[in-house]
Parts: C-alpha cells; structure tokens; sequence
C-alpha cells in the first residue's frame, strides 16, 4: 500500500475536527494556527472584529451547524460576514477553491485572497485576528458601592442584549413621495437598518429602527423581481435586491432580528406584569 493510499484510509477513520490537526504529511496542527478561535460563537467573533478589527480583518472558528464545517468570519467596513471553509473526507473546500492540506490553506491566505459575496462586496484578506491578544493586567477601584431599591429580585436578572448580526449591500429603493427607484447602500447593525447614498458616503440618507418595524416580507405587487417591503407605523418601504438569493438573505436575517426583539419586549412585558401582580 502507498503512503496516499495509507493517508487516505486513515483520513476516512477519523473524526473531521482530528483531521485538520493531523500532523502527516504537510499538514500543520489547527491549534497552532494562531488565527483560529475554536468554538467562539458568531456573535463573540463580531464583537471582536468590529471593536478591534479593522477592514479586512479575518478569523476561523468552528461552524454551529455541523462537525467539520468551520465558519471564516471577515469583517468588511461596518459588518461582518461569514463565509464556509468545508472539510469533504479528504480536503478542504472554500469558495471555489479546494486544499489537500492545512498548509496550503494557510498558504492561501498569506496571499491576500480577494472575495466577493452576494452583495456584491469584495473584501481583501489582510489582517488575521489572533486568538490570544495582550492585556494589561489594571483594575480600577471600588470607590462608592450601594443599591437601588426597586424591588426588583434575582429572576429579573436575565442577561439580554441585541444581536450583532450585521450585514450591508446595495438595495434599489422606491422613493417616498416620489414613486422613483434609486439605488443605495444599505448596512444593518444591531436593531438599526441604515441606507446612505452610496458606500463611499459618511452620513446615513436615514436610519429606521427595527423596534418599530411589524413585519418583512416579500412584495410581488411592484413590476420588479426580488422585491421585499418593511412595513412600519408611519410607512412601508419597497426594496429590490439584484438577485433572489440576496433578497432572501435579506429577509432572513431580518425577520430573525424582528423575532428577537419581540422575545426582548415579551421579556419585558412579563417582568412588568410580574411586579404589578406583587404590589396587588
């Protein structure tokens, strides 16, 4: 038997997550990659790229969905997006591209690989993120220390915060008063969805705030394909997307932030109610 047919009899034995860490051949040990942050959820990896990465900063972690997909979250200006990287059995697929080894993997990146995604974004791989960053060991001092007295007790404490999930692109926009169709540059961030004249543009044209947004949802009554609308108090807004997979990412990932502010508002509802029940 040959060493590439011994390779490949040991490769279909193993667990996906061992074989990246395999140290035949010229393949290197994951946890010596120093950009590789194990099992950091999507939302720790966009607080640490948006807070401390820069455009064109990059990290690999461990995907949620299965074993042996990985999860390389880039940030891109204001977001992050995240792109698979996929073990098969005997190499390593990301975008269109196919690697036998960690090594040439690594090797990829070292080149500065440019990548684009639906949105039309392109993103240069420059900057990877360490896992392990210096930190100063500094404390402030306790000063003043007291409570509030609000009755409130220890199941009130629900830990809650909003979701990072970010995303930007261009959408055509229908005007307002005027029924015209303009492109623009749209960016979501947290419970923010904010669209500016162009991605070069500093300031945002306007900023709508999801928490009083009550649905998304396709819209075929506009003589344009891949369409959507967000249906607000004071208006609905029209947008079209130039493909239909793009349109339906959008729609996704905001029809789960709206479900996450519901959860947020129904947890508030349920405190209040509690506290008016107590006081009866």
């Amino acid at each position: 038997m040959g060493r590439a047919e011994s390779l490949e009899g040991k490769m279909s034995t193993q667990d996906p997550s061992d074989l990246w860490s395999r140290s035949d051949g010229e393949a290197e040990l994951l946890q010596d990659l120093g950009w590789y942050h194990g099992n950091l959820t999507r939302h720790a990896a966009e607080a640490l790229l948006l807070s401390n990465g820069c455009d064109g900063s990059y990290l690999l972690r461990d995907s949620n969905e299965r074993t042996g997909l990985y999860s390389l979250s880039v940030r891109a200006k204001d977001s992050v997006k995240h792109f698979h990287v996929e073990y098969t059995g005997y190499s390593f697929k990301f975008g269109f591209n196919e690697f036998s080894s960690l090594k040439d993997f690594v090797k990829h990146f070292a080149n500065q690989p440019l990548i684009g995604s639906e949105t039309g974004t392109l993103i240069v791989l420059k900057h990877p993120y360490p896992r392990k960053v210096e930190e100063p060991s500094i404390y402030e001092s306790v000063r003043v220390h007291t409570a509030m007295q609000t009755g409130r007790t220890e199941n009130d404490l629900v830990p809650t915060a909003p979701s990072l999930g970010t995303k930007e692109g261009y959408l055509t926009k229908q005007g307002g008063l005027v029924k015209t169709w303009k492109m623009r540059w749209f960016t979501l961030h947290r419970n923010e969805l904010k669209y500016f004249k162009d991605q070069m543009s500093p300031e945002p044209i306007r900023s709508l705030d999801l928490t009083e947004c009550s649905a998304v949802q396709f819209d075929y009554s506009q003589e344009r394909v891949n369409c959507f609308c967000l249906v607000f108090p004071f208006r609905t807004f029209y947008l079209c997307a130039k493909t239909g997979v793009e349109a339906d990412e959008w729609i996704k990932i905001l029809r789960w932030k709206l479900s996450q502010i519901r959860k947020q508002l129904d947890h508030g509802e349920g405190t209040i109610r509690s506290r008016s029940f107590i006081f009866k």
